[in-house]
């Protein structure tokens, strides 16, 4: 779901990035707010979005973290938006990394992870912020996320807010699986979700240290529902607020029929379950993950996706090989792993519901 970040994993050591920025005093309601889009070869969309973020910021700062660029958006950065902070990372880390190195560099209070092929709103960021200092438990929220294709429908990374099914699929208020609802105000409300999209996320940057930031071993993709699972797992809460909209190009970086996003997608759908359930709801769930996985596979190779097919064989064969290492996260995580009870949790199956039962919309799911 991450637009213009880069996609060219990689497993050495981490270099230290440099920086290259025009420190400003910001001024205003979110004065204690940065705005960091994080951006490789996104001179397009910096060009066609950053203007808006500008004057929409509410006196936040707003910052360009740039992934080894190869095109012009670093010229275009210094050429045409003087007023942006920019810092440059030594080479491509991929969309987790990238932000753990970025806002490292970062002292402000608040953070917004913000795609670079989002269009903000007036007013959108004022009430992201304000819920974050009227309850102090909540460590993250996402605002309304529609379609800039079509902003009357939702978009695919968010809409309405993010859950997970017991088997840890992911969907959304306005969103399950391909189907996306015309937004007509059903979701104009703020509740707690299980998940916030990294395409639009204010995160409260105490939580973001206590956690280490994103998981560097997704580099894409999944990587705030692990997030998110991980903070409300520490105690948290992850919001939704249907009152800031912003509207989100997707697909960027790859397009969901990429083999190379199946992959991700597989690969860190296994992890994201490992890692973060408790005992009592990863043994069942995961066998039956492994089943479904295969089933999906199938249905790709039936279907002529050879692509597909072996994307999903190399994410398990990936997922098995790591295996030491996300057992290790798993033993760190333990004295903190929650049961099902946690928010924004659907006993059921997403797969059974939709595909079987014909479900097509969030409210048919009769989920509270």
């Amino acid at each position: 779901m991450k637009a213009s970040n880069g996609l060219d994993e990689e497993n050495s050591s981490f270099p230290t990035p440099h920086s290259s920025s025009k420190p400003l005093k910001p001024q205003g309601v979110c004065a204690d707010v940065a705005i960091v889009i994080l951006n490789w070869n996104g001179a397009k969309f910096l060009h066609q979005f950053l203007p808006g973020v500008l004057t929409h910021a509410d006196g936040a700062r707003v910052i360009v973290a740039d992934n080894a660029s190869t095109d012009d958006s670093v010229e275009l950065l210094a050429r045409d938006f003087p007023l942006v902070e920019l810092l440059l990372l030594d080479r491509n880390f991929g969309f987790c990394e990238g932000y753990n190195q970025a806002l490292a560099q970062v002292d402000s209070e608040f953070f917004v992870l913000l795609n670079s092929d989002v269009e903000v709103t007036l007013g959108w960021l004022r009430p992201l912020r304000n819920l974050l200092e009227i309850n102090p438990r909540i460590a993250a929220v996402q605002p309304k996320i529609l379609a800039h294709a079509d902003p009357s429908y939702f978009e695919h990374a968010g809409a309405g807010g993010g859950y997970l099914d017991r088997l840890a699929y992911p969907f959304c208020r306005g969103r399950l699986f391909d189907t996306l609802e015309k937004d007509q105000g059903q979701y104009n409300d703020a509740r707690p979700v299980a998940w916030a999209s990294g395409a639009c996320l204010l995160v409260r940057r105490s939580a973001w240290q206590a956690l280490n930031g994103l998981e560097p071993a997704f580099f894409a993709h999944m990587e705030e529902i692990d997030f998110c699972w991980r903070l409300q797992n520490a105690g948290h809460e992850v919001w939704y607020h249907g009152s800031s909209a912003v509207q989100h190009v997707g697909g960027g970086t790859l397009p969901k029929t990429n083999p190379r996003k199946t992959y991700l997608n597989f690969r860190n759908g296994l992890a994201l379950l490992y890692k973060n359930a408790a005992p009592s709801e990863l043994y069942g769930p995961m066998f039956q993950r492994l089943v479904l996985d295969g089933v999906a596979g199938l249905r790709f190779l039936v279907a002529g996706e050879l692509g597909n097919f072996w994307a999903v064989l190399r994410a398990h064969f990936s997922f098995y090989r790591s295996f030491g290492y996300w057992r290790k996260q798993r033993r760190a995580a333990r004295p903190h792993l929650r049961t099902a009870e946690r928010t924004g949790v659907y006993n059921g199956s997403l797969v059974w519901a939709y595909f079987a039962r014909g479900k097509r919309k969030f409210s048919e799911l009769e989920l509270k």
